[in-house]
């Protein structure tokens, strides 16, 4: 067994490393344990581009100096904070030098089992049989844990139905007849790069229109908007700087807000090759079968109709939906005195869970703060009300 440590950060993606950035500017003890930037190298198609513009787009440091606009602008790469589209490649390069500058110690080892000791303390098991005993534990796990798919689909084999995530180079596609169901950035960015690659590919959508951000000039008439890092608008600002009063709307009316505001859409720079392919929307799928080695998808329209294809593979670009249950590393017995809603955590001011110690940042703790915990531009809020909070209880406070 390994000796102690105060606080354990698990994950390893923009609110982790903001976090742990802060916790050692606060000289608090944690260890860390992931795979840098992984949800950003695995779960997302090569060649894409953000959806949030560059000044929206950067890590956290306490004292906010290295920015994605430093990163840029010390590697030489083209860069400004609003028209110009931020790269996948150069939004991961910038968290690995983030990483190795402010978290150089991180442990590249995955946790595969949290209990919870008779102290209070929890034990963690790691995948080379190390243990650890830690006072805290942080979550900050990435969307590789919760991809959606739709249950109507759920009876097809892996080789016939995939989810979005587990794609990055679609280049085994290529000749393939491929449907893409969603109308959000996953899908529309999967269908860019399915075209690319040579596939023949058509997209499905329950949705009656495609939505596109980050237009590259923003209309005269929107100019006076407030602007912030999730869009223009006083709703938006009020999501980005006000997650402390969203907590206090009642849960039912936070869910449908989280769920629905900033729907689904996509960046600009697919918007030309997405909007020459097949699409057909207003289709709801209702039954999804394997006919000899292909999908027959059954879809029904606003009117009722119904409308059948045939497809050599389905993509679900059916986003992402916590789910406390997927969280496997947590015990059983740990996940089941979990208070929850709708299967996400329900947390305190301070992404404090039911079991006291154990906190849940980024995705799963955008029930109880909004929107903005959907995006990397969360991480600042997470970092420092975490960090503040985890300061005051620290062992060296409690010594003084």
């Amino acid at each position: 067994m390994s000796p102690s440590c105060d606080v354990a950060i698990i994950g390893a993606g923009p609110y982790a490393l903001s976090i742990a950035a802060h916790l050692r500017a606060k000289g608090i003890d944690f260890r860390m344990f992931g795979s840098p930037m992984h949800s950003w190298k695995t779960c997302m198609p090569a060649g894409m581009f953000l959806k949030s513009e560059g000044f929206a787009s950067s890590l956290y440091d306490p004292d906010g100096n290295f920015t994605l606009k430093h990163f840029c602008n010390q590697k030489g790469i083209a860069y400004n904070d609003t028209p110009l589209p931020v790269p996948l490649s150069t939004f991961i390069d910038y968290g690995l030098a983030f990483q190795q500058r402010f978290v150089p110690d991180l442990e590249q080892k995955q946790v595969v089992d949290v209990t919870r000791l008779r102290d209070g303390e929890f034990l963690i098991r790691l995948d080379d049989n190390e243990t650890v005993v830690t006072r805290r534990v942080v979550v900050a796990v990435g969307i590789s844990y919760f991809p959606f798919v739709p249950s109507v689909l759920s009876g097809l084999p892996s080789e016939l139905l995939s989810h979005s995530s587990e794609h990055r180079d679609f280049s085994r596609f290529k000749g393939n007849e491929v449907t893409v169901l969603g109308g959000g950035a996953s899908a529309l960015d999967a269908a860019a790069a399915l075209h690319k690659a040579g596939a023949e590919v058509q997209i499905l959508t329950r949705r009656f229109s495609l939505r596109w951000t980050m237009a590259a000039h923003r209309p005269l008439w929107k100019r006076w908007y407030p602007k912030c890092g999730l869009g223009p608008g006083w709703r938006n600002r009020f999501y980005e700087y006000a997650p402390m009063l969203f907590r206090l709307l009642p849960p039912e009316s936070r869910l449908k807000l989280v769920r629905t505001w900033l729907g689904p859409s996509g960046a600009w720079p697919v918007r030309d090759v997405v909007e020459k392919l097949p699409l057909s929307y207003g289709l709801t799928p209702v039954s999804a079968q394997r006919r000899d080695s292909r999908v027959s998808l059954v879809m029904v329209g606003i009117n009722g109709e119904k409308h059948q294809l045939t497809t050599d593979h389905v993509i679900a670009a059916t986003g992402y939906k916590v789910d406390l249950g997927k969280i496997a590393f947590l015990n059983e017995h740990l996940r089941a005195q979990l208070e929850s809603f709708d299967s996400e955590p329900v947390l305190s001011a301070n992404f404090e869970s039911s079991i006291p110690e154990l906190y849940f940042v980024g995705l799963a703790s955008s029930l109880t703060f909004g929107p903005l915990m959907r995006f990397a531009l969360g991480a600042r809020y997470a970092a420092r009300r975490l960090a503040w909070h985890l300061s005051k209880t620290s062992p060296r406070n409690e010594l003084r």
